[in-house]
């Protein structure tokens, strides 16, 4: 057989239905000598094969599309083309790990390489010698091992093992021979291999057994021993081809178009009767069986007896069975009256807050209250909690939290550019494609029915022609309602009451008016200054640390650094922008330590500014000696507190009045309201009234391109537009809020916290706020707003008489 080079497609054993003819060629060479394997390389580049094991002394075709495995290839190419080759465990496991792979293999030589048309290449990989994976010395780029060479132990004149050797011959060739898609060539082969190791490598390459067979041939060191597997091996494949012969022989008959499909139901049959009976029959038994021990609901006992008779009157092939099945499936996965036990420990739950989340106090304590009435009361409707905030400032971590201090499990639901209603109730399993509602995945993933359910961001949920989301959620987070939620897939109603729904949103204005009337609504300002510190200390250096690889690197951060990377790099409510900051910093030191070993153990303001660059906020534009006619206001947005600028000039014209700075309807309302009390209060100022008509007036907020509104800058208004009259500049140090009336009143307004720490954050030192908005300053920390003096008012008067110089 050495003179015999072509390649030829042998098949051996693989039912037609999974017929795949596997290009083999025969070698027919002797085994190495001990010169060749004591120059073999002790390290080998590794690739892993599905559904395959390479014998020693067989060429094997195989398609390499995964990158490691083209990596591998290509780096034995570049030096003496010798490859380890060994099995995976699992032939779905796209990205093996080293415990995912035998760790017996086969020394490969790379014979050929050749890039196929779709862009994968194919690889003839010719097997020499057994090898033992001893330990691996890299993973990536691609695997590296060190393998050890593993002799096989030949019998010496052991007329037993060659009349083994004769009979795995004659099996082969009778499968060959029995089998109807075998081509002539098979036999053939087979006939004229005589070297005894390479017939037994060559039949078990191509015998049709599982890979868990195979790799036991190639561990077994003893050929004797190999041998005797092998044969057993054949022997169940020798009575399947003969089985399946004998199922042919049953059933064949003339076969015209009326007769095919009895034909085939009899080979059907004749198939289950020798496996024992019918595989839909035994899904049917397993669907009952884990029915056994169910509680539900009658409703639902029902319902699932009913679909189980309608399933053992349907055939399989029926499309209606697959989505009968599917239903029933998840009935039986849903948790009908499953729950974890509550944690009522409150010391525990106060600890675990604290440590997770700095500051929110008023939040916290309204968790601790609805475990204290469950730990009396024992059972109660669950509230649904509303986080309405900034982002950045841990709404959604602090469900997470709240889970852990209840002991319950947690689920989270993006509600984010949610449009179609059926994405919470489900479809109508008449539908093709049609699921249930993610509602009820969630339950049936969580495997409980009373987790924390976060439903995230439920302020920007999107309405069109499929359905109204948020109107959906009217039942959902309704307790009066929700313990029989219903689910259009699901065709059963299911008791929400237990869940604790918690919603988070940045405003509360988007949410709609009847959802809203649901919810439990808890405000959740910016932190200030001294509160980022602190969270920076707990939280955000320790992650960036252990993120970077310097959790055991000395690194200390001082508070006045900290300050200075969140008043001059940041500009926000929340902590986000400033864990970007630390970040950035922890690369630059982790920079330091790869290049030097070694870093400064503190870091400096000059450390700041050369990985930052130049501070990007300056607080001195704020603070400054403004002309006549500009005043500072205080506005709230969806990142928290801000300062606004409203300028106003007068130039000579006939009373024009024009507004710019890409206002809303509610502000242009506010300068013309403020407008219209100076006009009529313009003798108490002093202000002449043909002043009025011989200047055109222009009120401009700058930063045009960002959209402005709001009803908060009245009182700005009116104090910029008297100081342009009067010719009076406005105190220095100074911000005001407020909304005005035309009898002159100042009204209150909201987002108090966020406007007064974006006021310190800005240096200010007066604001100037109605009177009804005290409560709102009282409930801010003290030690947050120290410097900042409050000037209540309740009327214009007392504001210009306090604002102009």
């Amino acid at each position: 057989m050495s003179e015999r080079k072509s390649m030829l497609n042998v098949y051996l054993g693989q039912n037609e239905n999974e017929m795949e003819f596997m290009p083999i060629v025969p070698l027919g060479e002797e085994e190495m000598d001990e010169t060749e394997k004591g120059s073999l390389p002790t390290e080998l580049p590794i690739i892993a094969l599905r559904n395959t094991v390479l014998f020693p002394n067989v060429v094997l075709p195989i398609t390499v599309a995964r990158e490691k495995s083209v990596k591998a290839i290509n780096e034995a190419q570049k030096s003496n083309k010798w490859i380890g080759v060994v099995a995976q465990r699992d032939a779905n496991n796209d990205d093996p790990n080293p415990g995912d792979i035998y760790t017996t293999g086969t020394l490969a030589k790379i014979v050929k390489q050749i890039k196929m048309p779709d862009g994968n290449t194919t690889v003839f990989i010719m097997g020499r010698m057994r090898i033992g994976i001893e330990n691996y010395i890299q993973t990536e780029p691609f695997y590296t091992a060190q393998v050890k060479y593993l002799q096989d132990e030949f019998p010496e004149n052991d007329a037993e093992f060659d009349a083994l050797m004769s009979s795995i011959k004659d099996y082969s060739e009778r499968i060959a021979q029995q089998s109807p898609n075998m081509p002539n060539e098979a036999s053939i082969v087979l006939r004229n291999i005589e070297q005894q190791s390479f017939l037994m490598h060559f039949v078990a390459s191509n015998i049709n057994a599982n890979i868990i067979d195979k790799q036991a041939l190639l561990e077994e060191n003893n050929i004797k021993m190999r041998a005797e597997k092998l044969m057993k091996l054949l022997q169940t494949e020798l009575q399947l081809v003969e089985l399946k012969n004998e199922i042919t022989n049953k059933t064949r008959a003339d076969i015209d178009k009326q007769q095919r499909e009895y034909f085939l139901q009899q080979q059907l049959k004749s198939i289950r009767e020798e496996l024992g009976g019918d595989p839909n029959e035994r899904e049917i038994r397993d669907l009952q069986k884990r029915a056994e021990g169910k509680v539900w609901t009658e409703a639902a006992q029902e319902l699932f007896q009913k679909n189980i008779e309608k399933l053992e009157r349907m055939h399989p092939s029926t499309p209606d069975y697959s989505v009968i099945y599917n239903h029933l499936d998840l009935m039986l996965d849903l948790p009908w009256n499953t729950y974890t036990e509550d944690s009522y420990d409150l010391k525990k739950a106060q600890k675990i807050l604290d440590d997770d989340h700095y500051g929110m106090d008023k939040i916290k304590d309204r968790i601790l209250e609805y475990l204290a009435v469950l730990k009396l009361k024992g059972d109660m409707k669950s509230p649904i909690l509303c986080f309405v905030g900034p982002p950045g400032i841990g709404k959604t971590s602090l469900g997470r939290s709240i889970a852990n201090s209840v002991n319950r499990k947690y689920v989270r639901l993006s509600l984010g550019g949610l449009h179609d209603e059926s994405e919470l109730r489900g479809h109508r399993k008449t539908y093709i494609g049609a699921m249930p509602g993610r509602i009820i995945q969630s339950i049936r993933k969580i495997k409980t029915a009373n987790p924390v359910f976060i439903l995230d961001e439920i302020d920007k949920i999107g309405k069109d022609f499929r359905g109204d989301p948020s109107s959906a959620l009217l039942e959902i987070l309704d307790p009066e309602q929700n313990n029989s939620f219903y689910d259009n897939y699901l065709e059963l109603e299911f008791d929400l009451s237990k869940v604790l729904f918690i919603a988070t949103a940045n405003s509360i204005s988007d949410i709609q008016p009847a959802l809203r009337d649901r919810l439990e609504i808890i405000q959740l300002s910016g932190y200030s200054i001294e509160e980022k510190v602190e969270i920076a200390k707990r939280h955000l250096l320790p992650k960036q640390k252990e993120l970077h690889g310097l959790g055991k690197i000395t690194l200390r951060f001082p508070d006045k650094v900290l300050a200075k990377i969140i008043q001059e790099y940041t500009r926000e409510s929340g902590v986000r922008e400033l864990d970007r900051q630390l970040a950035a910093i922890m690369r630059s030191v982790a920079k330091e330590v790869a290049m030097d070993g070694k870093s400064q153990p503190q870091v400096s303001i000059e450390q700041v500014e050369k990985v930052l660059g130049k501070p990007r906020f300056s607080n001195d534009m704020y603070v400054k000696n403004n002309p006549p006619g500009v005043a500072i206001g205080l506005a709230w947005t969806y990142v928290g507190g801000d300062i606004l600028f409203i300028e106003t000039s007068l130039s000579k014209g006939k009373g024009g009045f024009t507004l710019t700075g890409n206002l809303g309807n509610v502000m242009k309302e506010s300068a013309s309201t403020a407008l219209s009390y100076l006009k009529a209060h313009a003798a108490e100022y002093k202000i002449p009234a043909e002043k009025f008509e011989e200047n055109n007036i222009h009120i401009h907020v700058p930063e045009g391109a960002v959209p402005k509104d709001g009803p908060s800058a009245g009182v700005t208004m009116l104090t910029a537009l008297a100081s342009a009259f009067t010719g009076r500049k406005i105190r220095p140090f100074l911000a005001m809020t407020g909304e005005i009336t035309l009898r002159g009143q100042v009204l209150p307004v909201g987002g108090i916290k966020e406007k007064v720490l974006a006021a310190k954050r800005a240096g200010i030192k007066d604001i100037i706020m109605c009177k009804l908005n005290e409560k709102d300053v009282e409930e801010i920390n003290k030690d947050y707003i120290k410097g900042v003096s409050f000037h209540y008012v309740n009327e214009m008067k007392e504001v210009l008489e306090f604002a102009l110089k």
